[in-house]
C-alpha cells in the first residue's frame, strides 16, 4: 500500500475538540491534498476505519463530501479512488481559468460599488490576520472566498456557472498550492495587488498580475506532481 498510514493517523488528529465527522473529513482531505494518500490510490473504507479506530460511518460521510469536491471519484466495481490528473489536464484547466478570471475581474472593475470594494478589502484584511496567526485552513477558505467574490461582483451569472463547473477540478490544485508557506504568502500579496488594480481601474496591469498569479500556481502544481511521481516509482 502506497499510503503512510502512521502519517495518516497523525493528520487525522482525533484529540481535537471537534465533531468526529469534521475531524475525519478534514484529516482525510488534508492527507489527499498533501499527497499522503496519492493520486490513483483506492481508499478502502473498512480498512481506513479500522486503522483510525473509528466506525465506518464517519469515514463514509467524509468520502462522500470529498467526492462532491471532485478530489476523489467512485469507480463502479472498484470503489473510491483519489482522482488522477495528468500534466496536460493541469495545463488545460489553468489556461481556461486564466481567461475566465480575467473576464470576471475586468467586468467587476466596471461594476463594483464602494460597498463592494469595502467588503473585498475587509476580506483581505481578515485573510492577512489569519495568515499572521498561522491558520492555514482559514487562509485557504478566505482565498477561495476572494475568488468567488470577484465572480459575484462581475454580475455575470452564466460565467459563474461555467466557473463553478470548473471549480471541482481546481479545488485540489488550489489547496495544494496554498498549503505551501511561501506560495501562500505570495498568493495573498497577489490578491492584494489585484484588489488595488480593481480600485484604480488598471486593466492591463491587472491582467498581467492574474496571468502571473495563475502561472505560478500552475507551475507549483506541476512541480508537486512530478515530485509525487518520483516518490511513487
Amino acid at each position: 500500500m502506497a499510503v503512510n498510514m502512521d502519517e495518516l493517523v497523525r493528520i487525522v488528529d482525533l484529540s481535537q475538540s471537534l465533531p468526529l465527522n469534521q475531524i475525519i473529513y478534514e484529516g482525510l482531505r488534508t492527507a489527499i491534498i498533501t499527497g499522503v494518500i496519492p493520486m490513483g490510490e483506492r481508499i478502502n473504507e473498512k480498512q481506513y476505519a479500522e486503522y483510525l479506530n473509528v466506525s465506518r460511518t464517519p469515514v463514509r460521510e467524509a468520502l462522500r463530501r470529498i467526492q462532491d469536491e471532485g478530489i476523489v471519484e467512485y469507480i463502479p466495481n472498484f470503489g473510491i479512488v483519489v482522482t488522477t490528473f495528468s500534466e496536460e489536464d493541469v495545463l488545460e484547466i489553468y489556461q481556461i481559468r486564466t481567461v475566465l478570471d480575467i473576464l470576471a475581474a475586468t467586468n467587476s472593475m466596471k461594476l463594483m460599488t464602494p460597498d463592494d470594494f469595502k467588503e473585498m478589502e475587509d476580506l483581505l484584511d481578515r485573510t492577512d490576520e489569519a495568515q499572521a496567526k498561522g491558520n492555514v485552513r482559514q487562509v485557504i477558505e478566505m482565498s477561495k472566498e476572494f475568488n468567488t467574490m470577484v465572480y459575484q461582483f462581475a454580475r455575470m451569472p452564466r460565467l459563474e456557472t461555467i466557473q463553478n463547473r470548473l471549480r471541482d477540478y481546481l479545488i485540489r490544485f488550489r489547496d495544494i498550492s496554498l498549503t505551501a508557506d511561501d506560495r501562500r504568502a505570495r498568493a495573498l500579496q497577489e490578491h492584494r495587488m489585484i484588489y488595488r488594480c480593481l480600485c484604480n481601474g488598471e486593466v492591463e496591469q491587472m491582467e498581467m498580475i492574474i496571468r502571473e498569479h495563475l502561472g505560478l500556481s500552475r507551475d507549483f502544481i506541476l512541480l508537486e506532481m512530478r515530485n509525487d511521481a518520483k516518490k511513487n516509482r
